[in-house]
């Protein structure tokens, strides 16, 4: 399914770096690429998160996403546009491309490995749900579009989400409707304590047949509490997976 898309909007933006081959910061944090600005907050395009995967059985969700997957999904894009591709397939192939692209995609696997979460969906390994598999999964962030602060990643501490209405239009408004649109029943993880409360505040608006996921941490190398976070947590994760079957029948 694709979301509303503004992806048009920003082909010639696009077609222009193509040319260059230059994605930088420079060239991709710029007037151009601008959707919104509140204070020290800019929030600029990138495409990936404009399609959504309506029949994943495994749904994972970040806070927004990072300068790295902006500039993976618009590299996409550029290296696509000679394809013939519609608009669609460019987002999808995007999202492909740019979704936990980079070191976090390792760390994500083995926790999920961990977690048992391949025998709960009968594959070998989660590392199938970014390859063969991959029409089991979405993934997506609770703000759609990368966010910084003073021109650095936006980690959902400064400001928290609560005191910016541009951010709280986007996960508390924007994103129910997108778990919404999912239309098998889903195992959702939050990545991280920020996305996790998010949705523990909007957990009334989720339909039971979906399965929450609560204590997973933030895949991020940054996430220096990572290995710790998870070991705390892996049985509890666990016992929830277990519920999968259960869950999936309501």
């Amino acid at each position: 399914m694709l979301n509303e898309s503004k992806l048009t909007d920003y082909l010639p933006q696009i077609k222009m770096l193509s040319e260059t081959n230059v994605f930088h910061k420079s060239t991709l944090l710029t007037e151009a690429f601008l959707l919104e600005k509140e204070k020290n907050l800019s929030m600029y395009y990138a495409p990936h998160n404009e399609y959504i995967e309506t029949r994943a059985t495994v749904v994972l969700v970040g806070i927004t996403p990072g300068f790295h997957q902006m500039k993976t999904a618009l590299q996409s894009v550029a290296q696509h546009l000679s394809g013939n591709f519609s608009t669609k397939q460019l987002i999808k192939q995007a999202k492909i491309d740019a979704s936990l692209s980079g070191p976090m995609r390792n760390n994500i696997v083995q926790m999920l490995d961990d977690c048992d979460l391949p025998k709960q969906l009968q594959i070998k390994t989660s590392a199938e749900l970014f390859t063969t598999k991959r029409s089991l999964l979405h993934t997506t962030s609770i703000i759609k579009y990368p966010v910084f602060y003073k021109g650095k990643n936006y980690t959902g501490h400064q400001p928290k989400i609560h005191q910016s209405p541009m951010l709280k239009r986007f996960a508390y408004e924007d994103f129910p409707k997108e778990i919404h649109a999912l239309s098998n029943p889903t195992i959702i993880i939050p990545l991280g304590k920020v996305v996790d409360h998010v949705l523990t505040q909007i957990k009334h608006t989720i339909h039971p047949k979906h399965l929450l996921i609560h204590g997973f941490p933030h895949p991020s190398g940054a996430n220096g509490h990572r290995k710790k976070q998870f070991a705390a947590n892996k049985e509890w994760i666990t016992s929830l997976l277990r519920q999968w079957d259960t869950c999936k029948q309501k």
